[in-house]
Protein backbone atom coordinates (compact mmCIF):
# COMPACT_ATOMS: atom_id res chain seq x y z
CA UNK A 1 0.00 0.00 0.00
CA UNK A 2 1.00 3.30 -1.03
CA UNK A 3 0.32 6.59 0.02
CA UNK A 4 0.32 7.85 -3.71
CA UNK A 5 -3.89 8.77 -4.51
CA UNK A 6 -4.95 6.90 -7.68
CA UNK A 7 -4.67 7.84 -10.74
CA UNK A 8 -6.29 6.13 -14.01
CA UNK A 9 -4.06 4.98 -16.84
CA UNK A 10 -5.17 6.77 -20.16
CA UNK A 11 -3.54 5.69 -23.17
CA UNK A 12 -4.70 7.90 -26.39
CA UNK A 13 -3.65 8.35 -29.71
CA UNK A 14 -0.47 10.69 -30.74
CA UNK A 15 -3.39 13.26 -32.57
CA UNK A 16 -4.91 13.88 -28.15
CA UNK A 17 -1.67 14.15 -26.29
CA UNK A 18 -2.62 17.42 -25.74
CA UNK A 19 -5.47 16.29 -23.98
CA UNK A 20 -3.78 13.80 -21.65
CA UNK A 21 -1.50 16.23 -20.45
CA UNK A 22 -4.39 18.71 -19.99
CA UNK A 23 -5.78 16.05 -17.96
CA UNK A 24 -2.66 15.46 -16.00
CA UNK A 25 -2.25 18.98 -15.14
CA UNK A 26 -5.88 18.98 -13.75
CA UNK A 27 -5.56 16.22 -11.14
CA UNK A 28 -2.37 17.34 -9.94
CA UNK A 29 -1.22 16.86 -6.19
CA UNK A 30 -0.15 20.24 -5.76
CA UNK A 31 -3.12 22.47 -6.16
CA UNK A 32 -1.06 26.15 -8.09
CA UNK A 33 -0.10 23.58 -10.43
CA UNK A 34 -3.99 23.04 -11.74
CA UNK A 35 -5.35 25.29 -14.02
CA UNK A 36 -8.65 27.30 -13.58
CA UNK A 37 -11.68 26.17 -15.17
CA UNK A 38 -10.86 29.93 -17.77
CA UNK A 39 -7.42 28.28 -18.35
CA UNK A 40 -8.88 25.15 -19.20
CA UNK A 41 -11.70 26.41 -21.54
CA UNK A 42 -9.03 27.97 -23.74
CA UNK A 43 -6.98 24.63 -23.96
CA UNK A 44 -9.72 22.79 -24.88
CA UNK A 45 -10.31 25.54 -27.55
CA UNK A 46 -7.01 25.14 -28.94
CA UNK A 47 -7.27 21.19 -28.66
CA UNK A 48 -10.63 21.22 -30.82
CA UNK A 49 -9.72 23.43 -33.01
CA UNK A 50 -6.69 21.55 -34.06
CA UNK A 51 -8.60 18.52 -34.53
CA UNK A 52 -11.06 20.24 -36.57
CA UNK A 53 -13.67 19.67 -33.90
CA UNK A 54 -17.20 22.09 -34.95
CA UNK A 55 -18.41 25.04 -32.71
CA UNK A 56 -21.22 23.32 -31.76
CA UNK A 57 -19.63 20.44 -30.07
CA UNK A 58 -17.52 22.14 -28.18
CA UNK A 59 -19.34 25.13 -26.95
CA UNK A 60 -21.82 22.55 -25.48
CA UNK A 61 -18.97 21.14 -23.62
CA UNK A 62 -17.98 24.17 -22.32
CA UNK A 63 -21.45 24.85 -21.24
CA UNK A 64 -21.88 21.49 -19.46
CA UNK A 65 -18.22 22.28 -18.18
CA UNK A 66 -19.14 25.36 -16.62
CA UNK A 67 -22.78 24.45 -15.04
CA UNK A 68 -20.90 21.31 -13.64
CA UNK A 69 -18.03 24.39 -11.82
CA UNK A 70 -20.75 26.98 -10.92
CA UNK A 71 -22.69 23.50 -9.01
CA UNK A 72 -19.78 22.20 -7.18
CA UNK A 73 -19.14 26.11 -6.49
CA UNK A 74 -22.29 26.23 -4.58
CA UNK A 75 -22.36 23.23 -2.87
CA UNK A 76 -19.11 23.72 -1.68
CA UNK A 77 -20.31 27.29 -0.30
CA UNK A 78 -23.39 25.71 0.83
CA UNK A 79 -21.14 23.20 3.25
CA UNK A 80 -19.20 25.78 4.32
CA UNK A 81 -21.95 27.65 5.83
CA UNK A 82 -23.38 24.55 7.63
CA UNK A 83 -20.10 23.98 9.12
CA UNK A 84 -19.84 27.30 10.03
CA UNK A 85 -23.35 27.19 11.80
CA UNK A 86 -22.64 23.75 13.48
CA UNK A 87 -19.26 24.92 14.90
CA UNK A 88 -21.23 28.22 15.84
CA UNK A 89 -23.41 25.73 17.81
CA UNK A 90 -20.68 22.99 19.37
CA UNK A 91 -19.01 26.42 21.00
CA UNK A 92 -22.21 28.05 22.52
CA UNK A 93 -22.75 24.53 23.98
CA UNK A 94 -19.04 24.21 25.22
CA UNK A 95 -19.87 27.56 26.61
CA UNK A 96 -22.40 26.49 28.24
CA UNK A 97 -21.21 23.67 30.38
CA UNK A 98 -17.56 25.09 30.57
CA UNK A 99 -16.20 28.73 31.87
CA UNK A 100 -15.32 30.76 29.07
CA UNK A 101 -11.52 31.11 29.42
CA UNK A 102 -11.32 26.61 30.04
CA UNK A 103 -13.63 26.46 27.19
CA UNK A 104 -11.16 29.21 24.67
CA UNK A 105 -8.12 26.75 26.41
CA UNK A 106 -9.94 23.49 25.08
CA UNK A 107 -10.20 24.92 21.55
CA UNK A 108 -7.04 25.73 21.29
CA UNK A 109 -5.91 22.13 22.09
CA UNK A 110 -4.31 23.42 24.96
CA UNK A 111 -4.27 21.39 28.07
CA UNK A 112 -5.93 23.00 31.12
CA UNK A 113 -4.05 22.19 34.52
CA UNK A 114 -5.95 21.73 37.65
CA UNK A 115 -5.64 24.90 39.87
CA UNK A 116 -5.89 25.83 43.38
CA UNK A 117 -7.97 28.75 44.73
CA UNK A 118 -7.08 30.14 48.30
CA UNK A 119 -10.70 31.28 48.69
CA UNK A 120 -13.82 31.30 46.89
CA UNK A 121 -17.77 31.22 48.07
CA UNK A 122 -19.61 28.12 47.21
CA UNK A 123 -24.09 28.07 47.06
CA UNK A 124 -25.66 24.84 47.16
CA UNK A 125 -29.63 24.73 47.12
CA UNK A 126 -32.65 22.52 46.54
CA UNK A 127 -36.40 22.86 46.70
CA UNK A 128 -37.95 21.64 49.59
CA UNK A 129 -40.97 18.98 49.06
CA UNK A 130 -39.85 18.37 45.68
CA UNK A 131 -40.51 14.75 46.06
CA UNK A 132 -44.04 15.19 46.55
CA UNK A 133 -44.47 17.95 43.98
CA UNK A 134 -43.29 15.36 41.91
CA UNK A 135 -45.39 12.53 43.30
CA UNK A 136 -48.33 14.37 42.07
CA UNK A 137 -47.11 15.79 38.69
CA UNK A 138 -46.36 13.68 34.98
CA UNK A 139 -43.15 12.96 33.90
CA UNK A 140 -43.37 15.84 31.52
CA UNK A 141 -44.83 18.60 33.87
CA UNK A 142 -41.66 17.20 36.11
CA UNK A 143 -39.54 18.23 33.29
CA UNK A 144 -41.14 21.42 32.22
CA UNK A 145 -41.15 22.82 35.93
CA UNK A 146 -37.70 22.46 35.86
CA UNK A 147 -37.06 24.19 32.66
CA UNK A 148 -39.15 26.63 34.17
CA UNK A 149 -37.43 26.96 37.50
CA UNK A 150 -34.11 26.71 36.11
CA UNK A 151 -34.29 29.00 32.78
CA UNK A 152 -35.57 31.62 36.15
CA UNK A 153 -32.59 30.72 37.87
CA UNK A 154 -30.26 30.93 35.13
CA UNK A 155 -31.64 34.53 34.24
CA UNK A 156 -30.67 35.84 37.60
CA UNK A 157 -27.12 33.97 37.82
CA UNK A 158 -26.51 35.85 34.59
CA UNK A 159 -26.64 38.88 36.94
CA UNK A 160 -23.53 37.88 39.26
CA UNK A 161 -20.09 37.34 38.83
CA UNK A 162 -20.20 33.85 39.35
CA UNK A 163 -19.99 30.30 37.35
CA UNK A 164 -23.13 27.65 37.16
CA UNK A 165 -20.73 24.17 38.28
CA UNK A 166 -23.95 22.42 37.69
CA UNK A 167 -27.33 21.45 38.76
CA UNK A 168 -28.77 17.55 39.74
CA UNK A 169 -32.69 17.44 40.02
CA UNK A 170 -33.68 20.06 41.89
CA UNK A 171 -29.82 20.70 43.39
CA UNK A 172 -28.23 24.00 41.71
CA UNK A 173 -24.35 24.93 42.57
CA UNK A 174 -22.93 27.87 41.71
CA UNK A 175 -19.82 29.30 43.06
CA UNK A 176 -17.67 32.62 42.67
CA UNK A 177 -14.25 33.43 42.93
CA UNK A 178 -13.23 31.14 39.88
CA UNK A 179 -11.33 30.71 37.23
CA UNK A 180 -11.16 34.50 37.40
CA UNK A 181 -10.02 35.46 41.02
CA UNK A 182 -11.96 38.77 42.20
CA UNK A 183 -10.32 38.98 45.81
CA UNK A 184 -13.33 38.98 48.66
CA UNK A 185 -15.89 40.04 46.20
CA UNK A 186 -17.19 36.44 45.44
CA UNK A 187 -18.78 36.16 49.12
CA UNK A 188 -20.77 39.56 48.11
CA UNK A 189 -21.68 38.18 45.12
CA UNK A 190 -23.28 35.12 46.06
CA UNK A 191 -24.90 36.56 48.96
CA UNK A 192 -26.39 38.71 46.67
CA UNK A 193 -27.42 36.22 43.98
CA UNK A 194 -29.02 34.43 47.05
CA UNK A 195 -31.20 36.95 47.79
CA UNK A 196 -32.17 37.65 44.43
CA UNK A 197 -32.95 34.21 43.87
CA UNK A 198 -35.26 33.64 47.12
CA UNK A 199 -37.14 36.81 45.88
CA UNK A 200 -37.43 35.26 41.95
CA UNK A 201 -38.85 31.93 44.02
CA UNK A 202 -41.45 34.08 45.80
CA UNK A 203 -42.55 34.85 42.53
CA UNK A 204 -42.42 31.75 40.90
CA UNK A 205 -45.71 29.97 39.77
CA UNK A 206 -45.77 26.48 38.83
CA UNK A 207 -47.87 25.91 35.58
CA UNK A 208 -49.87 22.89 36.59
CA UNK A 209 -50.10 23.50 40.15
CA UNK A 210 -50.24 27.12 40.37
CA UNK A 211 -51.86 27.19 44.04
CA UNK A 212 -48.49 25.43 45.20
CA UNK A 213 -45.77 27.62 46.15
CA UNK A 214 -42.21 26.71 45.79
CA UNK A 215 -39.56 26.75 48.70
CA UNK A 216 -35.53 27.17 48.40
CA UNK A 217 -33.39 26.16 50.82
CA UNK A 218 -30.01 27.55 50.60
CA UNK A 219 -26.42 27.09 52.15
CA UNK A 220 -22.76 29.16 51.55
CA UNK A 221 -19.61 28.65 52.43
CA UNK A 222 -16.30 30.33 51.46
CA UNK A 223 -13.05 28.37 51.46
CA UNK A 224 -10.03 26.94 49.31
CA UNK A 225 -10.79 24.65 46.63
CA UNK A 226 -8.82 22.44 43.53
CA UNK A 227 -11.04 23.11 40.32
CA UNK A 228 -10.20 21.27 36.66
CA UNK A 229 -11.96 19.76 33.91
CA UNK A 230 -12.60 15.83 34.23
CA UNK A 231 -13.65 13.54 31.11
CA UNK A 232 -12.90 13.78 27.27
CA UNK A 233 -15.93 12.93 25.61
CA UNK A 234 -17.95 15.16 28.49
CA UNK A 235 -15.65 17.04 29.48
CA UNK A 236 -16.71 18.54 33.11
CA UNK A 237 -15.40 21.84 34.94
CA UNK A 238 -15.38 20.04 38.94
CA UNK A 239 -14.34 21.41 41.74
CA UNK A 240 -12.96 19.48 44.68
CA UNK A 241 -12.25 20.06 48.49
CA UNK A 242 -13.69 20.04 51.97
CA UNK A 243 -15.37 23.51 51.06
CA UNK A 244 -17.76 21.72 48.70
CA UNK A 245 -18.59 19.53 51.24
CA UNK A 246 -19.08 22.16 54.03
CA UNK A 247 -21.39 24.21 51.51
CA UNK A 248 -23.46 21.27 50.84
CA UNK A 249 -23.89 20.95 54.84
CA UNK A 250 -24.78 24.48 54.99
CA UNK A 251 -27.38 23.37 52.66
CA UNK A 252 -28.91 19.99 53.85
CA UNK A 253 -29.16 21.43 57.21
CA UNK A 254 -30.90 24.77 56.57
CA UNK A 255 -34.51 25.85 56.42
CA UNK A 256 -36.85 26.65 53.49
CA UNK A 257 -36.28 29.92 52.59
CA UNK A 258 -33.80 30.71 54.60
CA UNK A 259 -30.08 31.24 53.25
CA UNK A 260 -28.22 29.58 56.26
CA UNK A 261 -24.27 30.12 55.97
CA UNK A 262 -20.95 29.34 57.78
CA UNK A 263 -18.36 31.33 59.68
CA UNK A 264 -16.31 31.93 56.58
CA UNK A 265 -18.75 33.62 54.83
CA UNK A 266 -20.14 35.61 57.77
CA UNK A 267 -16.27 37.10 58.73
CA UNK A 268 -15.89 38.02 54.51
CA UNK A 269 -19.84 39.92 54.57
CA UNK A 270 -18.66 41.63 57.70
CA UNK A 271 -16.04 43.16 55.32
CA UNK A 272 -18.79 45.28 53.31
CA UNK A 273 -21.00 46.51 56.78
CA UNK A 274 -23.77 46.36 54.44
CA UNK A 275 -25.49 42.48 55.23
CA UNK A 276 -27.93 41.74 57.83
CA UNK A 277 -26.93 38.34 59.62
CA UNK A 278 -28.26 36.72 62.33
CA UNK A 279 -26.91 33.76 64.49
CA UNK A 280 -28.17 30.56 64.72
CA UNK A 281 -26.26 28.90 67.32
CA UNK A 282 -24.19 26.09 67.21
CA UNK A 283 -25.20 22.72 65.16
CA UNK A 284 -23.76 19.50 64.74
CA UNK A 285 -22.20 19.50 61.15
CA UNK A 286 -21.12 15.75 59.94
CA UNK A 287 -17.45 16.18 59.77
CA UNK A 288 -16.77 18.85 61.73
CA UNK A 289 -18.71 18.38 64.87
CA UNK A 290 -20.13 21.73 66.40
CA UNK A 291 -20.26 25.10 64.00
CA UNK A 292 -22.02 28.45 65.16
CA UNK A 293 -23.49 29.13 61.85
CA UNK A 294 -25.83 32.35 60.64
CA UNK A 295 -28.63 33.16 58.49
CA UNK A 296 -28.60 36.09 56.14
CA UNK A 297 -31.54 37.88 55.96
CA UNK A 298 -30.92 40.93 53.65
CA UNK A 299 -28.49 43.61 52.43
CA UNK A 300 -29.06 47.35 53.34
CA UNK A 301 -28.86 50.12 50.95
CA UNK A 302 -25.60 52.23 50.94
CA UNK A 303 -27.52 54.91 52.25
CA UNK A 304 -28.84 53.30 54.92
CA UNK A 305 -25.11 52.55 56.03
CA UNK A 306 -24.22 55.68 56.38
CA UNK A 307 -27.04 56.92 58.15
Amino acid sequence: MTNTPFRPVVDVPVKMVDMKTLMEKCWSENPKERPNAQTVKSYIRRIASSLGETGNFLDNLMRRMELYANNLEKMVEDKTVELREEKKKSEELLYQILPRSVADRLKAHMRVEPESYESVTIYFSDIVGFTSISAKSSPIQVVDLLNDLYSCFDATVEEFDVYKVETIGDAYMVVSGLPQRNGNLHAAHIARMSLKLLDAIRQFKIRHMPSERMRLRVGLHSGPVCAGVVGLKMPRYCLFGDTVNTASRMESHGEAMMIHMSPSVKTLLDLFGTFEMTPRGEINIKGKGLMKTYWLTKERQLCEVVN
